[in-house]
């Protein structure tokens, strides 16, 4: 098979480019990672030369060019259908996938107010109205989920939806947003999965600094 080639940002900062890099190096999809930093204000402008939309991630297969991170984990599953990127029940699949379009698309108060950063220290900040609500919706989720699936993951063992929720982890965890102990419970499953120590490892040897991600 022509080899997959998954172009990302800075991961120290980068969680667009978290979830899919995750997502396949989880579920053992093979992939070459190349990483552009982006160390300018407005992006690095090399991101044009290999995503039609000028940003990260984006994924390389052959002639085949696919962007958006969500967009890129489905491609793979096409690929790699008993990868276990997604759960194997139909009903489960369906839920999964609800989950992580519902984070492609909300909880934006959250990420605003809270951008994803590996490195900084546990701080709790002032909240601007909204991420609170952000964060009850999203402990629901983790919490029905496990209920469900016995845990220690969303689905049982790791899949993508875990992957899209993965940099949530790191921000509840960086701006001390919960003390809930099942929510706890669920973030060090994520945060000790060998795939995110190895993207956590990497991070923290990035020397990049971008102030507006800086909260």
């Amino acid at each position: 098979m022509t080899q997959l080639t998954l172009y990302i940002g800075n991961k120290n900062y980068s969680s667009w480019s978290l979830r899919p890099w995750l997502a396949l190096e989880a579920c053992g999809i093979p992939f070459e990672e190349v990483l552009i930093p982006f160390d300018f204000p407005a992006g690095n402008p090399k991101f044009k030369d290999i995503s039609p939309t000028g940003q990260v991630p984006v994924l390389h297969h052959g002639d085949v060019r696919v962007w958006q991170s969500l967009a890129i984990i489905e491609y793979a599953a096409e690929l790699f259908p008993d990868s276990g990127l997604w759960p194997n029940d139909r009903a489960e699949r369906a839920v999964a996938r609800a989950y992580s379009m519902e984070m492609l698309a909300g909880f934006r108060a959250l990420r605003n107010a809270c951008p994803m950063n590996i490195r900084r220290e546990k701080r709790a900040i002032d909240l601007p109205d909204g991420v609170m609500d952000d964060v009850e919706r999203i402990e629901t989720i983790w919490r029905e989920a496990v209920a469900r699936s016995g845990g220690p993951f969303l689905f049982g063992s790791f899949t993508a939806a875990d992957a899209m929720f993965a940099p949530v982890v790191n921000r509840f965890e960086i701006y001390d947003l919960t003390r809930n102990p099942g929510s706890l419970e669920y973030m060090d499953a994520v945060k000790t999965h060998p795939a995110f120590r190895k993207w956590q490892e990497a991070a923290l040897q990035e020397t990049w600094i971008v102030p507006e991600d800086e909260a």
